[in-house]
Order: C-alpha cells, then structure tokens, then sequence
C-alpha cells in the first residue's frame, strides 16, 4: 500500500505542476507516430506525412564542418561555410504553406542535405514555437533547421493599417530584423515568403552575385506604376518625395530576396526601414503593409536577378484574390502573393488552374484521411498506439533551437 501511496502523491504532484506550467508542459509534449502521422495534436494541428528522404549526391560538399553530435543525432552548425541559408517565418495560419515551400526546396535543391533553414516564428501564436520546432521535424527528419523566436513588441508600435489585416501582423516584419535575428556568422541569406514553391535548384539562387556594394538581389519590374505604392501626400511633399530624387526605383516583391547580411548589418538598414515606419506613423505615406519601407530604403538599388525567380501574383490582388496566369517566359519560383492561397481555394473546391502546381508539394492530410488512417492503425496495433523510435525522429543533421 505504501508504493501506491507514493505513486499516488508523486502523480497528483506532477498534474499541479504541469497546471501551473501549462504552458511549457504542452510545449515539450511528445505525440505518438505511426507511419508518418501525429496523434493527440493540439487543435488537430499536426496533420501532415512525412517527407520523402532527399540526400545529397557525390558532387555535394559535406556539411559537417563545426558539427556537434547529440545522442544520435549531428547538430550542424549554421556557421559550416558549405550551407545554403534559406529563411522563412513559421506560424499556424501559413503553416501548410511554410511545409509544401521547405518540401519544394528540398525535392529540386542539387545538394538538399546541405540547405539549412531559418525559421521566424512569433513569440505569441496561437501555437508555440516549441511545437512548431516539433513539426518541422516530425516532417522533415533530417532537416538542417533552426526556430528563432521573434518579439513581436520589437515591432508592434511600428505597424500602420494596411489595405489587408493579413498584411498588419507582425511577423510580416520578421525579415526586417534577420541581421539581429540569425546567428553572426550567417553573412547571406535568402528570404522566402511561406507561399511559395521552388521548381528549381536553389543553389542557382544561392550562387546569384550582389555586385558593388548592393545588399539585397530580387526580380524588379520597372514596367509596373511604381507611383501607386506610395500615397499623393507623400509625392506632393518636396521633402519626402526627393528620397528618389538620385534613383530609377522599380518595384520589386521583397517575398524572394537574396540578402548580403554583412552589408545589412554594417549599413544598419533595420534602422532605417525603422525610420519610415516612423515617419508613416505620423503621415500616411503609404498601404501596403510591410512592402513599401523597402522601396524606400533599396528602390533603384536593388541587383536585378531574374523573373523566374518569382513568378508572383498567383494569389490575385489583395482585395479579389482572382484567379492569375503566368507571367511569359521560363520559370524557377511560383509565388502566391496576393489574397488566394492555393491550399484555401483546394480546400473549398474552387481552385484556379494554377494551383495544381502547388498541390504536388503539398504534406497536409485532410482531417478525414487523418481520421480513418488513425482507425486502421488502432486496429493493427491492438487499439494501442506505440510511439515509434526515437532515433528514427531524430536522427539526421538538422539542429534546433529547441530539444525534441
């Protein structure tokens, strides 16, 4: 009777602190796997196959410089001069979007094993970034990877009303503060929207030159009215409106950019895309959200990379969200900017023609799929759901901010 007593007051002892501690408890939390799928995920969350395995071929460099095993499992650094550094922002309303872009990456890259990814993720989503940390490795197994928090209070007073809500949350503004955010040692990124998929190798991005002293690379498009991204008060003031007085600005889509963060942060250019939200805060110069601040500070002086880099406006426009065609020419990059997103139009049934492109990458099982998979494995199991091997979840060289 006395070791049931213990275990009695040891197990009342551990729910009181896992109550008070909600929310880190939830946070750490491990769900069984079968075959791919999560189960007892919050909000159904967790719904997505695992990725296929891509590995590097012989050509590749080997990324193991400044690797640290764990247990099982190499923990790269991101400071290995042989990575390709992609960044993305991680959040529950992208989420499905965020997973098809990485698995695009990763089924056209040259070198997969050899891209490592920078994930943003808001401090306060309605999922934490811990969980999120989970998926990304319940799904991408031996992803290189690490999840960087991001205070959305650096940027909050900052933000002005846009044309869209969707364009006023803070993590928009992520990519304005990756020289703080990201380790020193990372000196070149490429800044990725979580509605994109890549149809080609990375590394021919990677490998773009920014030449003289130019800090960002992205497509321009000098034929669109560069006039309507900034409002008549702005170009009738003589003071504001001169900014350009020196440069050709053309508009540029800044949800695929190449990013020399050693310029970045020599130049302090968060501080000064800082400085025109400010100014937008005391006279409406602008809005469009997180877009114009980078006209700004880089119109007229961005390296030109090619337009198959990002073939965007997929989504419509950011009212409609109507249904686009492509732009001419070869394509590298499809990006849905705009207001439609394919995996909400698949969703309702009313795809547009384009959204086929995106559906090949996508991992999400609907929760139907979800629910009779889950059954069918009760069953073989004995009704008993097991946990699957740790080390077939951790094993691989992606490394987190997190320990999972």
């Amino acid at each position: 009777m006395v070791p049931l007593r213990v275990n009695a007051v040891v197990l009342v002892f551990l729910t009181v602190v896992c109550l008070i501690l909600l929310p880190f408890c939830f946070g750490i939390r491990s769900f069984p796997t079968v075959d791919g799928y999560e189960f007892g995920s919050p909000d159904g969350l967790l719904r997505f196959t695992e990725a296929p395995e891509y590995r590097n071929g012989a050509e590749c460099a080997v990324a193991f410089g400044g690797a640290n095993v764990v247990g099982r499992r190499m923990a790269v650094s991101s400071c290995d001069p042989s990575l390709v550094h992609v960044a993305m922002t991680l959040d529950k309303e992208y989420l499905r979007g965020s997973v098809a872009a990485v698995h695009s990456v990763l089924k056209h890259a040259s070198c997969p094993n050899n891209v490592f990814f920078h994930f943003i993720a808001a401090e306060f989503d309605q999922v934490s970034p811990r969980v999120l940390a989970q998926l990304v490795r319940s799904t991408f197994p031996s992803l290189r990877f690490k999840v960087y928090i991001f205070r959305e209070d650096t940027v909050i007073n900052l933000i002005s009303s846009s044309i869209r809500e969707a364009l006023e949350n803070p993590l928009n503004y992520a990519r304005n503060y990756l020289g703080d955010i990201l380790d020193p040692c990372v000196d070149r990124v490429i800044y990725l929207d979580s509605d994109v998929v890549v149809v080609d190798d990375i590394h021919k991005l990677w490998n773009i030159t920014l030449t003289g002293s130019r800090v960002i690379g992205a497509p321009e498009y000098c034929h669109a009215n560069f006039t309507k991204y900034f409002t008549d008060g702005f170009w009738s003031d003589p003071l504001l409106s001169r900014v350009f007085g020196s440069r050709k600005p053309c508009y540029f889509n800044t949800g695929v950019m190449v990013m020399d963060l050693v310029r970045w942060r020599e130049g302090n250019f968060r501080k000064r895309i800082e400085n025109w939200m400010e100014v937008q805060r005391k006279k409406r110069i602008y809005d469009l959200g997180s877009l114009p601040p980078f006209l700004l500070v880089f119109g007229g002086n961005v390296e030109a990379i090619d337009h198959r880099w990002n073939q965007h406006g997929l989504g419509g426009d950011n009212v409609r969200g109507s249904c686009r065609s492509l732009h001419p020419g070869p394509v590298s990059l499809l990006h849905w900017s705009g207001k439609g997103k394919p995996w909400v139009r698949l969703d309702e049934g009313k795809p547009c023609p384009l959204d086929s492109l995106w559906e090949p990458y996508d991992l999400y099982k609907p929760l139907y799929h979800h629910d009779q998979k889950m059954g069918k494995d009760a069953e073989l199991l004995g009704s008993t759901l097991l946990p699957s091997s740790s080390s077939s979840r951790l094993n691989g060289g992606g490394r987190s901010s997190f320990l999972l």
